[in-house]
């Protein structure tokens, strides 16, 4: 049966694991949660819980009114003035920006912190200031601020309570994150994966973390690098009605975890249940991709069955790309139903998909 948000949030409270690792697909509600969670404290709710989301990066924004100079300006706020000016961790916020972005692109704070420029050293060594970074690396410059933050905030809390330099967080509880990984490469994905698996593997705090995430390979490597005993996994589905499903993933099934099983898994369950959409030959059409990707062929349409392959690429083709939306019919036919039904099977067992 189904939950709310809130019903999921109030479980993820009530978990006694020191990591919850959640996969969900984007548009699911992950960001919504990690408010919801925030929701189940009373403010301000930074004495128990410290969140990492698209409600982090609004304490950021581009300022381009002058000519020729970029500033990313830093919204007032006590978590970043502390991190900033009383524990003096720019340098550190500079050296892991560097690390996902690359030694090239150097950010330098304002002496006030108020605000972020950035220059970047050209392929002719001459440097230039004052450029507009792409929206990807600005995340990865947010991501490295909050991510200098728990590494300090764990630091502190790792001490004896009477050695801390500061109480601020000896309450804190929770540390929830939502998807620091939505702009990187796959090397510095992987690296961040890393770092914070051993991060969170550090405490040895009361405090708890959630981590969600749209990526597979982040999902994974933070899986594996994660201490199994004391951590969970699962997937955030989203029903039909509105709810949720919070579906726990067991450790056998988080080794093959990937986008391609939950593509198969849609696909055979819309199958069963007779409730084939026009959107089932998009998901049917990338799960061919990535199996031919994976087995090495050229073209995905080379895995389908050699009599009919024209006529059935031209039908995944245009049923999955079609633009012509006055002749775009949501239902599909009953040839079309049974064309789904054919391709998926083949490809299963064709290509020996384990059953």
């Amino acid at each position: 049966m189904g939950k709310t948000l809130r019903e999921v949030a109030q479980n993820l409270q009530k978990c006694d694991k020191k990591m919850q690792l959640i996969y969900a697909f984007n548009g699911t509600g992950k960001t919504r949660l990690s408010y919801e969670f925030q929701n189940l404290f009373e403010k301000p709710t930074r004495k128990k819980m410290l969140y990492y989301n698209a409600f982090t990066e609004d304490l950021f924004y581009l300022n381009n009114s002058c000519e020729g100079e970029y500033k990313l300006k830093i919204q007032e706020n006590s978590l970043i003035s502390w991190i900033l000016r009383d524990e003096g961790q720019d340098r550190n916020i500079v050296k892991y920006f560097q690390r996902y972005a690359g030694e090239k692109l150097t950010p330098q704070f304002s002496e006030d912190f108020s605000a972020v420029t950035f220059s970047v050293t050209d392929i002719d060594k001459q440097l230039l200031e004052n450029i507009k970074i792409s929206k990807g690396e600005e995340r990865s410059f947010v991501w490295s601020i909050f991510y200098a933050l728990i590494q300090q905030v764990i630091s502190e809390l790792n001490e004896p309570k009477e050695e801390r330099s500061t109480q601020e967080y000896d309450d804190l509880k929770y540390i929830f994150i939502d998807d620091p990984v939505s702009s990187l490469d796959e090397n510095h994905l992987i690296e961040l994966a890393v770092d914070l698996a051993q991060l969170i593997k550090s405490s040895t705090t009361q405090v708890k973390f959630i981590v969600t995430t749209h990526n597979p390979l982040f999902y994974n490597v933070l899986y594996n690098e994660s201490d199994r005993k004391k951590s969970s996994s699962s997937m955030l589905k989203a029903n039909e009605d509105g709810t949720l499903e919070l579906e726990e993933k067991p450790e056998d099934s988080n080794r093959s975890f990937s986008y391609h099983l939950f593509l198969k898994q849609t696909l055979a369950e819309a199958i069963e249940q007779k409730n084939i959409q026009k959107y089932h030959f998009t998901l049917l059409r990338n799960l061919y991709e990535k199996t031919a990707a994976f087995l090495g062929y050229k073209k995905w349409g080379e895995l389908l069955p050699d009599d009919k392959r024209l006529y059935l690429t031209r039908i995944i083709h245009f049923t999955s790309h079609s633009t012509l939306s006055n002749e775009t019919i949501a239902e599909p036919t009953p040839p079309e139903l049974k064309t789904v039904a054919f391709l998926f099977k083949h490809l299963v067992d064709q290509y020996k998909f384990y059953q």
